[in-house]
């Protein structure tokens, strides 16, 4: 039997391909949204693959020790200001010895160190380690103590009545590390 348009018309219960090919709307929506979940999930695990190691805020010497960081990678080490390391060159130079206790890096700067930069006080340095595995920075942050507070700070506090006694105490305190 066929039809005006010449096609051949269903007989007996018999699908067309290309009827049982299409898909309703709810199942091409399902595809879609499945689709759009798979390349999302991709695109995260690729995203925190490639940040695996730059989501740490700093490396401890041992850290850098037990990684094997190759001389050129671009790392944050942190630590202590090792006592008796510091030496300071002609200019701006400066070399001193970074520790977490169980290991210690040399490292040396070229520029201006923070003012709370001093032996025994925590530090951050950004930079490399050179072939000779020596740290080369290019920035040092220097960590306070965490009952530091900025005067200006404190001026706001008083200024605002929420000012208590135990600030003044807590900051009037050495920050050598005796007071945590």
């Amino acid at each position: 039997m066929t039809s005006s348009k010449g096609s051949v018309s269903k007989v007996d219960g018999q699908h067309d391909a290309a009827e049982t090919a299409r898909m309703t709307r709810k199942q091409r929506r399902l595809v879609l949204i499945g689709g759009s979940l798979g390349v999302l999930a991709v695109a995260v695990g690729l995203m925190l693959n490639a940040f695996r190691d730059s989501i740490v805020f700093f490396n401890s010497p041992s850290d850098v020790a037990e990684k094997h960081v190759g001389p050129g990678t671009r790392i944050r080490l942190g630590g202590m200001v090792k006592d008796g390391s510091v030496v300071r060159s002609d200019g701006l130079r400066i070399r001193f010895e970074v520790t977490d206790g169980k290991a210690e890096i040399p490292v040396v700067y070229q520029g201006v160190v923070p003012d709370l930069f001093r032996e025994g006080q925590g530090v951050v340095a950004e930079g490399s380690l050179d072939n000779s595995g020596v740290f080369d920075a290019d920035t040092i942050l220097a960590k306070h103590d965490e009952t530091y507070m900025p005067k200006e700070v404190a001026d706001a506090l008083k200024k605002s009545g929420h000012w208590k006694d135990d600030y003044a105490q807590r900051a009037a305190l050495p920050i050598t590390g005796a007071n945590k």
